[in-house]
């Protein structure tokens, strides 16, 4: 980044006193002015109240110069086997307090694990502490009831429920792997660092709705894989993605760039990571879950004989981008397809077996030399190129497959969703242009015609890989030295 360093304006705060002052104009009579507290004399007020209140302030004033990209840290594990998930750090209410959660771009929903929850685990194999809300404990929290906006918008989506008794917006929701939660919303601050020029990091804060979970089932309940809670990076109306983007804080777009060699890392930003290279998919219309039309598999250059009818979107079926599911999954009538292909492909230079049900193969030099590169024809003339490290695992180890070492942008605001291959490990360029009004809320940032860019640096981290999700298939391909 440039040494250049923004200089940020004092921000002076004065206590707001009833009284009434005189406002002089020359030659027309004076006008009152009449100022009011923002606290009642005797009313005790808490520090972090105040301070809650002042980064409220502070972040309006920061949104009206320019709008920035949100960078989350990334922790976790590649391997299935023993986690299987990754996941970042939030901070929510006042004072704030961080939670480790799942990061989900299946679901839309951020939501945390509330005080009250007897029945969610209460210490976690991942070697974190766990941490649980208590909207009582927060000075900026209030419970969401029925007759929110909010909630009258979501029960229309089934994403909320009502109860009569306790009058509290509810939600229930049920995973792909069967497990599910039940809690109720809140209101609250999240606190994040948002980069809004050269080298100038600004202490951000917003008031989001999210989830306080009072029960948990299935995986969410196990020890050796407990978190915190789910962050869900969905399109609707309640993903903090959107909530940030409709406040004019951040684009309406996420990126990420997951490195697959060695420990791992990669980025994930609120904005919009730019490669030259990138190319785009367009998102299919109307779907909850981020659907891409794929019309064609290839492999070796040659498409393979499958009915495009079976890769099409309905109610049970497409294909989806879902970093809730570790592996590559292919209808059985394309994996058939497409094992017999690579296998006919690779059948003199390796020895071809069946472990378990799944095709596997004996192979004596590098898998790069012998198998052949996958590409997967999406609509818009968008091919995902895969090498056989991205299809392939080897027998015993989940390595971080078909996402890695590509950049991938969410561009909402477009409704496409764009890749490019790139090495992971180095540095890249974000837009915080606030010059694309089709990403913010006009008159809340300023509209200057030029673009800045900023370098984001991989996080060292090991962590999962996105992957393409198609229906269910009958094996997997791995290869043993």
């Amino acid at each position: 980044m440039p040494s250049s360093n923004p200089i940020l304006p004092l921000i002076l705060a004065f206590a707001a006193i009833l009284l009434t002052a005189a406002v002089v104009h020359c030659g027309s009579p004076a006008s009152l002015l009449t100022l009011e507290r923002a606290f009642p004399v005797n009313q005790r007020v808490e520090l972090e109240e105040l301070r809650a209140r002042d980064r409220a302030r502070h972040g309006r004033l920061l949104r009206g110069v320019v709008g920035g990209v949100v960078d989350f840290t990334v922790s976790g594990t590649s391997d299935p086997y023993l986690v299987g998930l990754y996941y970042t750090k939030v901070k929510l209410g006042s004072p704030p307090r961080e939670f480790n959660v799942q990061i989900d771009t299946g679901s839309d929903i951020l939501w945390v694990t509330c005080n009250s929850c007897s029945d969610c685990p209460r210490t976690s194999g991942l070697g974190i502490e766990l941490s649980f809300f208590d909207a009582s404990s927060s000075s900026t929290a209030s419970l969401v009831s029925c007759s929110h906006p909010i909630c009258t918008s979501l029960v229309q989506t089934t994403a909320a429920e009502c109860s009569t008794e306790s009058n509290l917006c509810s939600y229930s929701f049920q995973y792909g792997d069967g497990s599910g939660t039940t809690g109720y919303y809140v209101s609250d601050m999240l606190y994040f660092d948002t980069v809004v020029g050269d080298s100038l990091i600004a202490n951000s804060s917003a008031s989001i709705v999210f989830g306080c979970s009072t029960y948990q089932s299935g995986d969410l309940t196990k020890v050796d894989k407990a978190i915190d809670g789910i962050f869900g990076f969905g399109q609707q109306e309640l993903s903090v993605v959107s909530q940030l983007s409709s406040l004019g804080i951040t684009p309406k777009v996420f990126s990420h760039c997951l490195k697959g060699e060695g420990n791992g890392g990669g980025i994930l930003v609120l904005g919009e990571i730019l490669e030259p290279n990138i190319i785009y998919s367009p998102l299919v219309p109307s779907q909850s879950h981020y659907n891409l039309n794929l019309q064609s598999i290839a492999v070796n250059g040659q498409l393979l004989p499958i009915d495009p009818a079976v890769f099409a979107t309905s109610n049970n079926q497409g294909t989806i981008v879902d970093s809730g599911t570790t592996l590559t999954y292919l209808v059985e009538t394309a994996y058939d397809n497409f094992v017999s292909s690579v296998t006919a492909t690779v059948s003199s230079s390796t020895t071809p077996f069946l472990s378990k049900g799944n095709q596997c193969y004996l192979v004596s030099t590098s898998i790069d030399e012998i198998f052949p590169p996958v590409s997967l024809n999406f609509a818009g003339g968008a091919s995902m190129v895969l090498k056989p490290g991205e299809y392939l695992m080897h027998l015993g180890i989940a390595d971080d497959l078909v996402l890695k070492d590509k950049i991938f942008v969410y561009d909402l605001a477009h409704q496409r969703i764009g890749w490019a291959n790139y090495d992971c490990s180095l540095s890249v360029n974000v837009s915080v242009t606030s010059s694309k009004d089709e990403f913010i809320n006009a008159g809340q940032l300023s509209t200057s015609s030029s673009s800045q860019y900023m370098l984001f640096e991989p996080i060292p981290r090991s962590i999962k890989a996105l992957l393409i999700h198609i229906l269910v298939f009958s094996g997997f391909l791995y290869f043993v030295t």
